[in-house]
């Protein structure tokens, strides 16, 4: 497999708080990974067991959904299904009968079997727990979270989410929540809140897809970070941002967030795909590491806080300034 696509949304010299949207497929210098919604590379091991650990520890920590239709749910699994099959012809095979379709899966050795409408009837394979329905079998092939936004008239909600990577969130708390409610945790987001139900429609309207970025600075580059930590986690690297400059090591998290509306069923898909990039490294690039600092600085003291890096910053920054990584 080809090594994981590279993301550098901290260049503009600004940590903003904007949607940020732009077009499905534009050129961020990936290739072939930026026309496609489900990226595989060669960290995939270790995205899958991190999903199956996951879900062995507790399902409904990190699979939930409220007032999920099934109508929605099918169209989405259609939709994900296809694009598995179109995106990686040779690693997904998407065979349709009257009855049924059915999705073989290269990568995990598993046969995916689904209704007309989209609902998974048959897997094969030796998951434990077993798939609780489509939206989980098939977010359980890729390396990317998923999540479902659902309207009905003026309301909207989130109906189903799919994390097994959480950055310091639980899906718990957010399904069943509006636009407003699910961010107002987010430093500067107000703004945005103020057009929630304009941004909502256009979500839905998103047929050809969009895409946005997130990130933030990580001190491991643990994927699971949810807010109980998972038994194998360290509980203080889990919940703490802590940034030794003794042993410095610091890592930029981003986030490929893509969008996909469906207004003939009124829902919204997103994928929530991670990277991580290693700071010292992007501090022997100096235009990198000189963006990266300045995007750091301006910073507000609330998007700080935020993202846990209150007291992290300053040594942060020095290393990233003046340590013999950044001098390289």
């Amino acid at each position: 497999m080809t090594k994981s696509a590279t993301y550098l949304p901290f260049l503009n010299g600004r940590y903003d708080v904007v949607p940020g949207l732009s077009r499905f497929g534009r050129d961020f210098g990936n290739g072939d990974a930026d026309q496609q919604v489900f990226q595989l590379d060669d960290q995939y091991p270790r995205y899958r067991a991190a999903k199956l650990g996951a879900r062995t520890e507790r399902l409904s920590k990190y699979v939930v959904k409220h007032e999920l239709s099934e109508t929605v749910a099918g169209r989405i699994a259609r939709f994900i299904s296809s694009r598995l099959a179109i995106e990686h012809p040779q690693r997904f095979q998407l065979l349709d009968d009257q009855d049924a379709s059915e999705l073989k899966c290269q990568l995990t050795n598993e046969r995916l079997r689904f209704d007309r409408a989209g609902r998974l009837i048959a897997a094969d394979g030796q998951v434990v727990p077993q798939y609780a329905h489509a939206i989980d079998a098939l977010a359980s092939q890729v390396q990317e979270d998923l999540a479902i936004v659902s309207t009905d008239g003026d309301r909207h909600w989130v109906s189903a989410i799919h994390l097994c990577f959480p950055n310091h969130w639980a899906a718990e708390d957010k399904v069943g929540r509006d636009f407003i409610s699910v961010h107002e945790p987010v430093a500067g987001i107000e703004r945005i809140n103020r057009d929630a139900q304009a941004i909502v429609r256009l979500m839905t309207q998103a047929t050809q897809g969009q895409v946005r970025f997130a990130w933030g600075i990580a001190t491991d580059n643990q994927l699971n970070h949810h807010p109980e930590p998972p038994p194998n986690a360290h509980r203080a690297t889990n919940t703490a941002r802590t940034f030794d400059p003794a042993h410095p090591q610091a890592f930029v998290r981003v986030e490929r967030q893509t969008i996909w509306g469906f207004p003939d069923v009124g829902a919204a898909l997103f994928t929530i795909r991670t990277y991580f990039l290693d700071c010292q490294i992007l501090a022997a690039n100096p235009p990198h590491r000189e963006a990266l600092i300045a995007a750091i600085k301006s910073m507000s003291a609330e998007s700080l806080h935020y993202k846990g890096m209150v007291a992290m910053r300053d040594s942060l920054l020095t290393w990233l300034e003046f340590s013999d990584a950044a001098a390289t």
